[in-house]
This record gives structure tokens, sequence and C-alpha cells, in this order.
């Protein structure tokens, strides 16, 4: 199984950033503004990146301030059965956020770009929470 993993680091209050990857309004500012999402384990939350379908994640865990747990059970086939990890600690007032998109079956092109994608995705984190605007799906230039 292949597993993506990227760290960044955030010049914000660990608590923010934990607030921004669990709500509808901090997912929609850094990664899609078409999106449904609730911080209940359990629930679905829903990502549509205009290609035709929804991405389901459903909520795995939250431990506040530490880790949040996704499994994914609707989207492109690689996806499906994939698990995105964030996994936070915070030093002298800066967050690193530890991403993680595991269980992949196997290292394809669309692996790759999701790497790239994964890496874009904590810079567009970093910048909304150090500056207050992140870069959406919506807004990126491809």
């Amino acid at each position: 199984m292949e597993k993506i993993e990227h760290i960044n680091y955030i010049k914000s209050p660990i608590a923010e950033v934990y607030k921004v990857l669990t709500t509808q309004e901090g997912l929609a500012a850094v990664w899609t503004t078409e999106l449904i999402v609730k911080p209940e384990v359990g629930f679905i939350n829903e990502f549509d990146f205009d290609d035709n379908y929804d991405t389901k994640m459903k909520v795995v865990e939250l431990s506040p301030n530490k880790r949040i747990v996704w499994e994914c059970v609707d989207s492109d086939p690689e996806w499906i059965g994939t698990g995105i990890s964030f996994d936070l600690t915070e030093k002298d007032g800066v967050t690193a956020v530890v991403l993680k998109h595991f269980d992949w079956r196997e290292l394809t092109e669309f692996y790759q770009w999701c790497n790239y994608n994964w890496a874009m995705f904590l810079l567009s984190l970093k910048s909304y929470c150090e500056d207050g605007e992140g870069t959406p799906y919506q807004k990126r230039k491809f």
C-alpha cells in the first residue's frame, strides 16, 4: 500500500488550525467552496471539485486540537477506501500539521497528482491561518 505524507508549520494556535480543518467555513476557505461539512464523528462530509461527482469523507476520528481522520467512502475509484489524517502539535505558537493520505492500492499518475495537490492544500491552509486568505480549488490555477 502507498501513502502520501506531508508536514507544514503554521504560525497559528493549534485550536485555530483544528477549527479550520473541521468546519465548513474553514475547509471552504482552503480546499473547495462547494461542500457540506460537520465536525461530528460518523458524519459524511461532501466536497465538490467540479469533476461530476462528490468526494465523500466519513469522519472517523476527531480528537480536539490533536487529530482528525477521514475515510473516503465515495470519490474517484482510486480514493475509495483510503484514509486521510491530520495530526497536530504546537510548539512556541507554531502548529505542525502532518497530513497523511494512506491505503492507496498502487502508485499511479493520479496518486502523483494528488500528492502535489495535498501539498497545495497545506500551503492554502498555512496562508489562510497566517494571512486570512486561502486558495480553495475554485481560485487555483491548474
